[in-house]
Protein backbone atom coordinates (compact mmCIF):
# COMPACT_ATOMS: atom_id res chain seq x y z
CA UNK A 1 0.00 0.00 0.00
CA UNK A 2 1.49 3.25 -0.82
CA UNK A 3 1.73 5.41 2.03
CA UNK A 4 1.76 8.50 0.88
CA UNK A 5 -1.89 8.09 -0.99
CA UNK A 6 -4.86 10.13 0.17
CA UNK A 7 -6.78 8.08 2.58
CA UNK A 8 -9.65 8.81 1.70
CA UNK A 9 -9.56 7.14 -2.06
CA UNK A 10 -10.27 3.63 -2.17
CA UNK A 11 -9.58 0.57 -4.16
CA UNK A 12 -11.86 0.39 -7.24
CA UNK A 13 -14.75 -2.41 -6.91
CA UNK A 14 -14.43 -5.41 -8.86
CA UNK A 15 -16.79 -5.67 -11.95
CA UNK A 16 -19.88 -7.88 -11.31
CA UNK A 17 -19.70 -11.21 -13.89
CA UNK A 18 -21.85 -10.83 -16.81
CA UNK A 19 -25.57 -12.08 -15.73
CA UNK A 20 -25.98 -15.36 -18.14
CA UNK A 21 -29.07 -14.54 -20.84
CA UNK A 22 -32.62 -16.39 -19.61
CA UNK A 23 -32.77 -18.81 -22.28
CA UNK A 24 -29.41 -19.95 -21.58
CA UNK A 25 -29.86 -20.73 -17.80
CA UNK A 26 -29.74 -24.50 -17.31
CA UNK A 27 -33.23 -25.59 -16.19
CA UNK A 28 -32.70 -27.59 -12.70
CA UNK A 29 -35.24 -30.25 -11.05
CA UNK A 30 -38.78 -31.30 -11.73
CA UNK A 31 -38.54 -28.15 -14.62
CA UNK A 32 -35.52 -30.11 -16.29
CA UNK A 33 -37.49 -33.51 -16.26
CA UNK A 34 -40.93 -31.82 -17.38
CA UNK A 35 -39.16 -29.70 -20.50
CA UNK A 36 -36.88 -33.06 -20.96
CA UNK A 37 -39.93 -35.17 -21.36
CA UNK A 38 -42.40 -32.29 -23.23
CA UNK A 39 -39.40 -31.91 -26.13
CA UNK A 40 -38.53 -35.50 -26.09
CA UNK A 41 -42.50 -36.48 -26.51
CA UNK A 42 -42.68 -33.65 -29.02
CA UNK A 43 -39.92 -34.96 -31.55
CA UNK A 44 -41.56 -38.69 -30.87
CA UNK A 45 -44.86 -37.29 -32.32
CA UNK A 46 -43.36 -35.90 -35.42
CA UNK A 47 -40.74 -38.76 -36.36
CA UNK A 48 -43.59 -40.80 -35.75
CA UNK A 49 -45.74 -39.47 -37.79
CA UNK A 50 -43.35 -40.35 -40.86
CA UNK A 51 -43.90 -43.86 -40.91
CA UNK A 52 -47.31 -44.25 -38.82
CA UNK A 53 -49.15 -43.72 -42.37
CA UNK A 54 -47.31 -46.26 -43.98
CA UNK A 55 -49.18 -49.42 -43.25
CA UNK A 56 -52.32 -47.61 -43.49
CA UNK A 57 -52.65 -46.87 -47.17
CA UNK A 58 -54.42 -49.74 -48.01
CA UNK A 59 -57.13 -48.73 -45.57
CA UNK A 60 -57.24 -45.24 -46.45
CA UNK A 61 -57.64 -45.81 -50.22
CA UNK A 62 -60.26 -48.13 -49.67
CA UNK A 63 -62.08 -45.77 -47.69
CA UNK A 64 -61.75 -42.60 -50.04
CA UNK A 65 -62.44 -45.14 -53.84
CA UNK A 66 -58.88 -44.97 -54.53
CA UNK A 67 -55.79 -46.85 -55.98
CA UNK A 68 -53.24 -47.92 -53.27
CA UNK A 69 -50.30 -46.13 -55.60
CA UNK A 70 -52.91 -43.02 -55.32
CA UNK A 71 -53.21 -43.08 -51.81
CA UNK A 72 -48.87 -43.17 -51.07
CA UNK A 73 -49.57 -40.01 -51.84
CA UNK A 74 -50.27 -39.48 -48.16
CA UNK A 75 -46.90 -40.51 -47.60
CA UNK A 76 -45.30 -38.37 -50.09
CA UNK A 77 -47.29 -34.94 -48.83
CA UNK A 78 -45.66 -35.59 -45.46
CA UNK A 79 -42.30 -36.24 -46.46
CA UNK A 80 -42.21 -33.45 -49.27
CA UNK A 81 -43.44 -31.19 -47.27
CA UNK A 82 -41.18 -31.81 -44.09
CA UNK A 83 -38.28 -31.64 -45.76
CA UNK A 84 -38.67 -28.41 -47.45
CA UNK A 85 -39.36 -26.60 -44.48
CA UNK A 86 -36.61 -28.46 -41.62
CA UNK A 87 -33.52 -26.40 -43.34
CA UNK A 88 -35.58 -22.86 -42.67
CA UNK A 89 -35.50 -23.17 -38.82
CA UNK A 90 -32.45 -21.05 -38.40
CA UNK A 91 -34.39 -18.05 -40.59
CA UNK A 92 -37.76 -18.65 -38.51
CA UNK A 93 -35.56 -18.64 -35.09
CA UNK A 94 -33.77 -15.52 -36.47
CA UNK A 95 -36.75 -13.75 -36.87
CA UNK A 96 -39.74 -14.93 -34.04
CA UNK A 97 -37.25 -16.50 -31.54
CA UNK A 98 -36.51 -20.09 -30.96
CA UNK A 99 -39.45 -20.38 -28.43
CA UNK A 100 -42.45 -19.11 -30.37
CA UNK A 101 -41.52 -20.75 -33.37
CA UNK A 102 -41.39 -23.97 -31.43
CA UNK A 103 -44.76 -23.51 -30.08
CA UNK A 104 -46.25 -22.05 -33.23
CA UNK A 105 -44.73 -25.86 -35.10
CA UNK A 106 -46.63 -27.63 -32.38
CA UNK A 107 -49.67 -26.26 -32.08
CA UNK A 108 -49.93 -26.26 -36.17
CA UNK A 109 -48.98 -29.86 -36.17
CA UNK A 110 -51.72 -30.83 -33.68
CA UNK A 111 -54.51 -28.71 -35.57
CA UNK A 112 -53.70 -30.04 -38.98
CA UNK A 113 -53.36 -33.78 -37.38
CA UNK A 114 -57.28 -33.43 -36.18
CA UNK A 115 -58.13 -32.13 -39.76
CA UNK A 116 -56.53 -34.74 -41.60
CA UNK A 117 -58.19 -37.69 -39.66
CA UNK A 118 -61.29 -34.96 -40.77
CA UNK A 119 -60.81 -35.39 -44.51
CA UNK A 120 -63.73 -36.49 -46.63
CA UNK A 121 -61.45 -37.37 -49.42
CA UNK A 122 -57.63 -37.83 -50.93
CA UNK A 123 -57.19 -34.30 -52.03
CA UNK A 124 -58.40 -32.81 -48.75
CA UNK A 125 -56.38 -35.23 -46.74
CA UNK A 126 -52.75 -34.80 -48.86
CA UNK A 127 -53.43 -30.44 -48.70
CA UNK A 128 -53.39 -31.67 -44.95
CA UNK A 129 -50.89 -33.55 -44.99
CA UNK A 130 -49.01 -31.14 -46.83
CA UNK A 131 -49.56 -28.56 -43.96
CA UNK A 132 -49.02 -31.10 -41.21
CA UNK A 133 -45.65 -31.73 -42.82
CA UNK A 134 -44.68 -28.10 -43.56
CA UNK A 135 -45.59 -27.23 -39.29
CA UNK A 136 -43.69 -30.07 -38.41
CA UNK A 137 -40.38 -28.81 -40.13
CA UNK A 138 -38.73 -26.81 -37.31
CA UNK A 139 -40.00 -29.01 -34.56
CA UNK A 140 -37.19 -31.45 -34.56
CA UNK A 141 -34.03 -29.24 -34.92
CA UNK A 142 -35.80 -26.79 -32.22
CA UNK A 143 -36.03 -29.69 -29.62
CA UNK A 144 -32.42 -29.88 -29.89
CA UNK A 145 -31.67 -26.27 -29.55
CA UNK A 146 -33.91 -26.23 -26.83
CA UNK A 147 -32.82 -29.05 -25.09
CA UNK A 148 -29.37 -27.86 -25.31
CA UNK A 149 -29.81 -24.77 -23.72
CA UNK A 150 -31.81 -26.79 -20.38
CA UNK A 151 -28.89 -28.36 -19.69
CA UNK A 152 -25.51 -27.33 -17.98
CA UNK A 153 -22.62 -27.93 -20.27
CA UNK A 154 -21.49 -30.91 -18.82
CA UNK A 155 -24.55 -33.14 -19.00
CA UNK A 156 -25.36 -31.88 -22.42
CA UNK A 157 -24.74 -35.49 -23.53
CA UNK A 158 -27.38 -36.43 -21.28
CA UNK A 159 -30.12 -34.26 -22.96
CA UNK A 160 -28.86 -35.65 -26.39
CA UNK A 161 -29.50 -39.29 -24.95
CA UNK A 162 -33.16 -38.11 -24.21
CA UNK A 163 -33.43 -36.77 -27.71
CA UNK A 164 -32.10 -39.63 -29.78
CA UNK A 165 -33.35 -42.22 -28.17
CA UNK A 166 -37.13 -40.79 -29.43
CA UNK A 167 -36.07 -40.47 -33.19
CA UNK A 168 -34.55 -44.20 -33.32
CA UNK A 169 -37.35 -45.47 -31.62
CA UNK A 170 -40.25 -43.63 -33.21
CA UNK A 171 -39.64 -45.08 -36.58
CA UNK A 172 -39.75 -48.80 -35.25
CA UNK A 173 -43.12 -47.93 -33.31
CA UNK A 174 -44.71 -46.26 -36.36
CA UNK A 175 -45.71 -49.44 -38.47
CA UNK A 176 -46.29 -51.43 -34.90
CA UNK A 177 -48.71 -48.37 -33.52
CA UNK A 178 -50.07 -47.91 -36.97
CA UNK A 179 -51.21 -51.39 -37.89
CA UNK A 180 -52.92 -51.76 -34.61
CA UNK A 181 -54.89 -48.76 -34.67
CA UNK A 182 -55.95 -49.52 -37.94
CA UNK A 183 -56.66 -53.14 -37.57
CA UNK A 184 -58.56 -52.45 -34.31
CA UNK A 185 -59.85 -48.83 -34.46
CA UNK A 186 -60.19 -46.57 -37.51
CA UNK A 187 -57.01 -45.29 -39.45
CA UNK A 188 -58.13 -41.55 -39.05
CA UNK A 189 -57.16 -42.66 -35.18
CA UNK A 190 -53.71 -42.66 -36.08
CA UNK A 191 -53.63 -38.53 -36.45
CA UNK A 192 -56.16 -38.05 -33.94
CA UNK A 193 -53.72 -39.68 -31.44
CA UNK A 194 -51.55 -36.40 -32.22
CA UNK A 195 -54.36 -34.19 -30.85
CA UNK A 196 -53.85 -34.77 -26.61
CA UNK A 197 -49.91 -35.41 -26.74
CA UNK A 198 -49.65 -31.80 -28.98
CA UNK A 199 -51.33 -30.16 -26.35
CA UNK A 200 -49.97 -31.68 -23.55
CA UNK A 201 -46.17 -30.56 -25.32
CA UNK A 202 -47.39 -27.43 -26.15
CA UNK A 203 -48.71 -26.47 -22.04
CA UNK A 204 -45.47 -27.45 -20.90
CA UNK A 205 -42.98 -25.96 -23.33
CA UNK A 206 -45.43 -23.02 -22.91
CA UNK A 207 -45.16 -22.84 -19.24
CA UNK A 208 -41.13 -23.64 -19.03
CA UNK A 209 -39.40 -21.94 -21.79
CA UNK A 210 -42.61 -18.75 -22.29
CA UNK A 211 -39.59 -16.84 -20.41
CA UNK A 212 -36.80 -18.65 -22.09
CA UNK A 213 -37.18 -16.56 -25.75
CA UNK A 214 -33.85 -16.22 -27.51
CA UNK A 215 -32.67 -12.99 -29.30
CA UNK A 216 -34.78 -12.32 -32.57
CA UNK A 217 -33.83 -9.39 -35.32
CA UNK A 218 -35.68 -8.79 -38.08
CA UNK A 219 -34.18 -10.09 -41.21
CA UNK A 220 -35.29 -9.97 -44.92
CA UNK A 221 -36.93 -12.76 -46.07
CA UNK A 222 -35.36 -14.47 -48.91
CA UNK A 223 -37.93 -15.29 -51.12
CA UNK A 224 -35.60 -16.39 -54.27
CA UNK A 225 -33.57 -18.72 -52.19
CA UNK A 226 -37.34 -20.03 -50.74
CA UNK A 227 -38.79 -20.40 -54.20
CA UNK A 228 -35.37 -22.52 -55.65
CA UNK A 229 -35.29 -24.33 -52.09
CA UNK A 230 -39.20 -25.15 -53.29
CA UNK A 231 -38.23 -26.68 -56.57
CA UNK A 232 -35.44 -28.68 -56.08
CA UNK A 233 -36.21 -30.31 -52.84
CA UNK A 234 -40.07 -30.78 -53.33
CA UNK A 235 -38.89 -32.20 -57.02
CA UNK A 236 -36.30 -34.72 -55.33
CA UNK A 237 -38.14 -36.14 -52.86
CA UNK A 238 -41.03 -36.84 -55.39
CA UNK A 239 -38.86 -38.39 -57.68
CA UNK A 240 -37.53 -40.54 -54.63
CA UNK A 241 -40.89 -41.53 -53.60
CA UNK A 242 -42.39 -42.26 -56.65
CA UNK A 243 -39.00 -43.74 -58.57
CA UNK A 244 -39.86 -47.00 -58.10
CA UNK A 245 -43.38 -46.59 -59.11
CA UNK A 246 -43.04 -45.16 -62.09
CA UNK A 247 -39.93 -47.35 -63.37
CA UNK A 248 -37.65 -44.53 -62.55
CA UNK A 249 -35.92 -43.00 -65.91
CA UNK A 250 -37.92 -44.84 -67.92
CA UNK A 251 -40.57 -42.55 -66.86
CA UNK A 252 -40.57 -38.65 -68.21
CA UNK A 253 -41.84 -37.60 -65.31
CA UNK A 254 -39.19 -39.10 -63.24
CA UNK A 255 -36.70 -37.36 -65.69
CA UNK A 256 -38.54 -34.32 -65.92
CA UNK A 257 -38.12 -34.12 -61.95
CA UNK A 258 -34.24 -34.93 -61.91
CA UNK A 259 -33.84 -31.83 -64.19
CA UNK A 260 -35.77 -29.64 -62.05
CA UNK A 261 -34.06 -30.76 -58.86
CA UNK A 262 -30.34 -30.72 -60.60
CA UNK A 263 -30.94 -27.05 -62.21
CA UNK A 264 -33.12 -26.18 -59.32
CA UNK A 265 -30.22 -27.22 -56.47
CA UNK A 266 -27.35 -25.56 -58.51
CA UNK A 267 -28.96 -21.87 -58.86
CA UNK A 268 -30.07 -22.65 -54.86
CA UNK A 269 -26.23 -23.03 -54.11
CA UNK A 270 -25.61 -20.02 -56.12
CA UNK A 271 -28.16 -17.91 -55.53
CA UNK A 272 -27.81 -18.62 -51.43
CA UNK A 273 -23.96 -18.14 -51.23
CA UNK A 274 -24.68 -14.96 -52.67
CA UNK A 275 -27.31 -13.45 -50.69
CA UNK A 276 -26.70 -11.10 -48.04
CA UNK A 277 -29.31 -12.63 -45.72
CA UNK A 278 -29.75 -16.47 -47.22
CA UNK A 279 -32.76 -18.20 -46.09
CA UNK A 280 -30.33 -21.44 -45.67
CA UNK A 281 -26.87 -20.55 -43.90
CA UNK A 282 -25.03 -22.62 -46.58
CA UNK A 283 -21.46 -21.04 -45.18
CA UNK A 284 -21.84 -24.11 -42.18
CA UNK A 285 -20.30 -26.38 -44.55
CA UNK A 286 -17.56 -24.35 -44.64
CA UNK A 287 -16.54 -25.79 -40.91
CA UNK A 288 -14.94 -29.09 -41.34
CA UNK A 289 -16.21 -30.88 -38.20
CA UNK A 290 -19.98 -29.71 -39.38
CA UNK A 291 -19.14 -31.18 -43.17
CA UNK A 292 -17.75 -33.98 -42.16
CA UNK A 293 -20.08 -34.96 -39.25
CA UNK A 294 -23.16 -34.26 -41.56
CA UNK A 295 -21.64 -36.81 -44.01
CA UNK A 296 -21.45 -39.48 -41.61
CA UNK A 297 -24.81 -38.87 -40.08
CA UNK A 298 -26.44 -38.55 -43.53
CA UNK A 299 -24.59 -41.98 -45.24
CA UNK A 300 -25.51 -43.70 -41.49
CA UNK A 301 -28.70 -42.92 -41.15
CA UNK A 302 -29.45 -43.76 -44.97
CA UNK A 303 -28.30 -47.12 -44.61
CA UNK A 304 -30.10 -47.73 -40.69
CA UNK A 305 -33.41 -45.96 -42.64
CA UNK A 306 -33.05 -48.37 -45.62
CA UNK A 307 -32.81 -51.10 -43.63
CA UNK A 308 -36.07 -50.52 -42.12
CA UNK A 309 -37.66 -50.45 -45.22
CA UNK A 310 -35.88 -53.06 -46.70
CA UNK A 311 -35.80 -55.79 -44.10
CA UNK A 312 -39.73 -56.15 -43.31
CA UNK A 313 -40.52 -55.98 -46.98
CA UNK A 314 -38.54 -59.14 -47.35
CA UNK A 315 -39.81 -61.16 -44.26
CA UNK A 316 -43.46 -59.88 -45.44
CA UNK A 317 -43.28 -60.96 -48.94
CA UNK A 318 -41.24 -63.92 -49.19
CA UNK A 319 -40.68 -65.59 -45.56
CA UNK A 320 -44.37 -65.28 -44.77
CA UNK A 321 -44.43 -62.80 -41.83
CA UNK A 322 -47.27 -60.53 -40.63
CA UNK A 323 -46.74 -57.02 -40.82
CA UNK A 324 -46.81 -57.54 -36.73
CA UNK A 325 -44.13 -60.21 -36.63
CA UNK A 326 -42.29 -58.46 -39.30
CA UNK A 327 -42.33 -55.15 -36.87
CA UNK A 328 -41.38 -57.46 -34.05
CA UNK A 329 -38.16 -58.40 -35.25
CA UNK A 330 -37.42 -54.55 -35.91
CA UNK A 331 -38.59 -53.98 -32.14
CA UNK A 332 -35.78 -55.40 -30.38
CA UNK A 333 -33.46 -52.59 -31.32
CA UNK A 334 -35.01 -50.80 -28.34
CA UNK A 335 -33.49 -53.19 -25.86
CA UNK A 336 -29.86 -52.02 -25.60
CA UNK A 337 -30.67 -48.67 -26.94
CA UNK A 338 -33.07 -47.66 -24.14
CA UNK A 339 -30.46 -49.47 -21.77
CA UNK A 340 -27.63 -47.63 -23.02
CA UNK A 341 -28.37 -44.34 -24.12
CA UNK A 342 -29.04 -42.35 -20.81
CA UNK A 343 -24.87 -43.93 -19.69
CA UNK A 344 -23.76 -42.49 -23.04
CA UNK A 345 -25.33 -39.88 -22.82
CA UNK A 346 -23.83 -39.15 -19.28
CA UNK A 347 -20.48 -40.22 -19.96
CA UNK A 348 -19.81 -39.06 -23.46
CA UNK A 349 -17.86 -36.17 -22.60
CA UNK A 350 -15.25 -37.89 -20.76
CA UNK A 351 -14.60 -39.84 -24.35
CA UNK A 352 -13.27 -38.69 -27.35
CA UNK A 353 -16.05 -38.31 -30.08
CA UNK A 354 -14.30 -40.09 -32.90
CA UNK A 355 -13.53 -43.35 -30.64
CA UNK A 356 -17.53 -43.45 -29.97
CA UNK A 357 -18.45 -43.10 -33.23
CA UNK A 358 -15.84 -45.78 -34.54
CA UNK A 359 -17.33 -48.42 -32.44
CA UNK A 360 -20.72 -47.81 -33.37
CA UNK A 361 -19.99 -47.75 -36.81
CA UNK A 362 -18.26 -51.31 -36.15
CA UNK A 363 -20.74 -52.62 -34.07
CA UNK A 364 -23.43 -51.80 -37.18
CA UNK A 365 -20.86 -53.55 -39.86
CA UNK A 366 -21.04 -56.79 -37.72
CA UNK A 367 -25.24 -56.31 -37.17
CA UNK A 368 -25.23 -55.96 -41.45
CA UNK A 369 -22.93 -58.50 -41.96
CA UNK A 370 -24.81 -60.81 -39.59
CA UNK A 371 -27.74 -59.95 -41.46
CA UNK A 372 -26.16 -60.87 -45.37
CA UNK A 373 -25.91 -64.49 -43.78
CA UNK A 374 -30.35 -64.89 -43.76
CA UNK A 375 -31.57 -67.94 -45.18
CA UNK A 376 -35.22 -68.76 -45.99
CA UNK A 377 -34.92 -71.40 -43.01
CA UNK A 378 -33.61 -69.09 -40.29
CA UNK A 379 -35.70 -68.68 -37.23
CA UNK A 380 -37.50 -65.96 -35.58
CA UNK A 381 -34.14 -65.29 -33.35
CA UNK A 382 -32.13 -65.56 -36.23
CA UNK A 383 -33.77 -62.85 -37.60
CA UNK A 384 -34.13 -60.70 -34.62
CA UNK A 385 -30.68 -61.25 -32.79
CA UNK A 386 -28.87 -58.71 -35.01
CA UNK A 387 -31.52 -56.06 -34.15
CA UNK A 388 -30.95 -56.54 -30.59
CA UNK A 389 -27.18 -56.70 -30.79
CA UNK A 390 -27.89 -53.17 -33.23
CA UNK A 391 -28.88 -51.12 -29.90
CA UNK A 392 -25.61 -50.88 -28.60
CA UNK A 393 -24.82 -49.43 -31.95
CA UNK A 394 -27.50 -46.96 -31.76
CA UNK A 395 -26.80 -46.10 -28.49
CA UNK A 396 -23.74 -44.98 -29.06
CA UNK A 397 -24.83 -43.50 -33.18
CA UNK A 398 -26.32 -40.14 -32.75
CA UNK A 399 -24.67 -38.46 -29.31
CA UNK A 400 -21.49 -38.34 -30.23
CA UNK A 401 -22.15 -37.74 -34.75
CA UNK A 402 -24.39 -34.54 -33.00
CA UNK A 403 -21.49 -33.69 -30.62
CA UNK A 404 -19.48 -33.54 -33.72
CA UNK A 405 -21.96 -31.55 -35.99
CA UNK A 406 -22.85 -29.09 -33.35
CA UNK A 407 -19.73 -28.53 -31.09
CA UNK A 408 -18.22 -25.49 -30.87
CA UNK A 409 -20.67 -23.40 -32.84
CA UNK A 410 -21.83 -19.90 -30.97
CA UNK A 411 -25.53 -20.00 -29.95
CA UNK A 412 -26.83 -17.82 -32.69
CA UNK A 413 -25.76 -20.87 -35.41
CA UNK A 414 -27.15 -23.83 -33.29
CA UNK A 415 -30.67 -24.17 -34.50
CA UNK A 416 -29.31 -23.52 -38.20
CA UNK A 417 -26.92 -26.17 -38.00
CA UNK A 418 -29.73 -28.51 -36.51
CA UNK A 419 -31.96 -27.54 -39.05
CA UNK A 420 -29.69 -28.35 -41.81
CA UNK A 421 -27.83 -31.37 -40.37
CA UNK A 422 -31.55 -32.63 -39.86
CA UNK A 423 -32.67 -31.43 -43.35
CA UNK A 424 -29.62 -33.91 -45.06
CA UNK A 425 -30.35 -36.60 -42.78
CA UNK A 426 -34.03 -36.69 -43.82
CA UNK A 427 -33.01 -36.26 -47.67
CA UNK A 428 -30.71 -39.35 -46.71
CA UNK A 429 -33.29 -41.80 -45.33
CA UNK A 430 -35.63 -41.01 -48.52
CA UNK A 431 -32.15 -42.19 -50.66
CA UNK A 432 -31.71 -44.78 -48.45
CA UNK A 433 -34.95 -46.06 -48.82
CA UNK A 434 -35.17 -45.53 -52.33
CA UNK A 435 -31.71 -46.88 -53.37
CA UNK A 436 -32.18 -50.04 -51.04
CA UNK A 437 -35.73 -50.81 -52.73
CA UNK A 438 -34.63 -50.31 -56.23
CA UNK A 439 -31.14 -52.30 -56.08
CA UNK A 440 -32.90 -54.69 -54.35
CA UNK A 441 -35.56 -55.50 -56.47
CA UNK A 442 -32.66 -55.25 -60.37
CA UNK A 443 -30.64 -57.61 -57.98
CA UNK A 444 -33.92 -60.02 -57.69
CA UNK A 445 -34.60 -59.51 -61.14
CA UNK A 446 -31.08 -60.41 -62.12
CA UNK A 447 -30.56 -63.81 -59.68
CA UNK A 448 -33.90 -64.89 -60.99
CA UNK A 449 -33.15 -65.15 -64.51
CA UNK A 450 -29.47 -66.54 -63.88
CA UNK A 451 -31.35 -69.50 -60.86
CA UNK A 452 -34.02 -70.45 -64.20
CA UNK A 453 -31.16 -71.19 -66.13
CA UNK A 454 -30.99 -74.05 -64.21
CA UNK A 455 -34.76 -74.99 -65.28
CA UNK A 456 -35.26 -76.36 -68.23
CA UNK A 457 -37.10 -79.56 -70.38
CA UNK A 458 -35.34 -82.34 -69.35
CA UNK A 459 -33.13 -81.09 -66.26
CA UNK A 460 -33.06 -83.70 -63.66
CA UNK A 461 -33.47 -81.34 -60.26
CA UNK A 462 -36.36 -79.39 -61.87
CA UNK A 463 -38.07 -82.41 -63.54
CA UNK A 464 -37.86 -84.28 -60.14
CA UNK A 465 -39.09 -81.11 -58.27
CA UNK A 466 -42.05 -81.10 -61.23
CA UNK A 467 -42.97 -84.96 -61.25
CA UNK A 468 -43.63 -84.67 -56.92
CA UNK A 469 -45.76 -81.24 -57.59
CA UNK A 470 -48.22 -82.86 -60.07
CA UNK A 471 -48.37 -86.03 -58.01
CA UNK A 472 -49.59 -83.80 -55.22
CA UNK A 473 -52.32 -83.07 -57.07
CA UNK A 474 -51.33 -79.73 -59.20
CA UNK A 475 -51.23 -79.32 -63.20
CA UNK A 476 -48.26 -78.75 -65.11
CA UNK A 477 -48.49 -74.95 -65.25
CA UNK A 478 -49.84 -74.98 -61.28
CA UNK A 479 -46.81 -77.07 -60.90
CA UNK A 480 -44.14 -74.38 -62.63
CA UNK A 481 -46.28 -71.57 -60.78
CA UNK A 482 -44.70 -72.74 -57.53
CA UNK A 483 -40.97 -73.15 -59.23
CA UNK A 484 -41.14 -69.95 -60.06
CA UNK A 485 -42.27 -68.99 -56.35
CA UNK A 486 -39.63 -70.91 -55.71
CA UNK A 487 -36.99 -68.99 -57.41
CA UNK A 488 -38.65 -66.04 -56.18
CA UNK A 489 -38.13 -66.21 -52.72
CA UNK A 490 -34.25 -67.92 -53.07
CA UNK A 491 -33.35 -64.98 -55.68
CA UNK A 492 -34.82 -62.37 -53.18
CA UNK A 493 -32.71 -63.56 -50.06
CA UNK A 494 -29.60 -63.91 -52.49
CA UNK A 495 -30.30 -59.78 -53.79
CA UNK A 496 -31.02 -59.05 -49.94
CA UNK A 497 -28.17 -60.55 -48.17
CA UNK A 498 -26.03 -58.68 -51.38
CA UNK A 499 -27.83 -54.92 -49.73
CA UNK A 500 -26.62 -56.29 -46.23
CA UNK A 501 -23.03 -57.00 -46.84
CA UNK A 502 -22.39 -54.00 -48.69
CA UNK A 503 -23.74 -52.13 -46.01
CA UNK A 504 -21.48 -53.88 -43.43
CA UNK A 505 -18.56 -52.70 -45.79
CA UNK A 506 -19.48 -48.79 -46.16
CA UNK A 507 -19.87 -48.70 -42.24
CA UNK A 508 -16.13 -50.21 -42.30
CA UNK A 509 -15.32 -47.79 -45.17
CA UNK A 510 -16.91 -45.08 -42.73
CA UNK A 511 -14.37 -45.46 -39.83
CA UNK A 512 -11.75 -43.70 -41.29
CA UNK A 513 -13.69 -40.72 -41.83
CA UNK A 514 -14.59 -40.24 -38.28
CA UNK A 515 -10.86 -40.16 -38.42
CA UNK A 516 -10.16 -36.74 -39.94
CA UNK A 517 -12.74 -34.84 -37.99
CA UNK A 518 -10.76 -32.44 -35.45
CA UNK A 519 -10.35 -33.78 -32.30
CA UNK A 520 -11.87 -31.96 -28.93
CA UNK A 521 -10.50 -32.91 -25.81
CA UNK A 522 -12.44 -35.19 -23.21
CA UNK A 523 -14.86 -33.27 -21.26
CA UNK A 524 -15.81 -30.82 -23.85
CA UNK A 525 -16.37 -33.08 -26.55
CA UNK A 526 -19.96 -34.21 -25.81
CA UNK A 527 -20.81 -30.75 -24.18
CA UNK A 528 -19.41 -28.10 -26.52
CA UNK A 529 -22.53 -29.69 -28.37
CA UNK A 530 -24.71 -27.38 -26.53
CA UNK A 531 -22.83 -24.49 -28.05
CA UNK A 532 -25.54 -22.29 -26.21
CA UNK A 533 -24.04 -21.73 -22.61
Amino acid sequence: MNPDAPADVAAPAPRPAPATPAHLRPLTGGMLVAGTIALSLATFMNVLDTSIANVSIPAIAGDMGVSSSQGTWVITSFGVANAIAVPLTGFLTQRFGAVRTFLASIALFTLFSFLCGQAPNLPVLILFRVLQGASAGPMIPLSQTLLLSSYRRERAGMALAMWSMTTLVAPIAGPLLGGWITDNISWPWIFYINVPVGLVCALITLTIYGSRETPTHKVPIDWGGLVLLVIWVGSLQVMLDKGEELDWFGSTAIVALAVAAVVGFVLFLIWELTDRHPVVDLKLFALPNFTLGTIMLSLAYGMYFGSLVLLPLWLQEYIGYTATAAGGVLAWVGLFALLFMPFVGRYAGRVDMRWLTSFSFLVFAVVFWMRSRFTTGDTYWDYSLPTVIQGVATATFFIPLLGIILGGLPQQRVASAAGLSNFARITAGSFGASIYTTLWDNRSSLHHAQLAQHIYEGSPRSSAVLRMLEAGGLSHQQALGVLNRLIDVQASTISVDEMFRLSAWLFVAMIVMVWLVRPSAPGAAGTEAAGAH
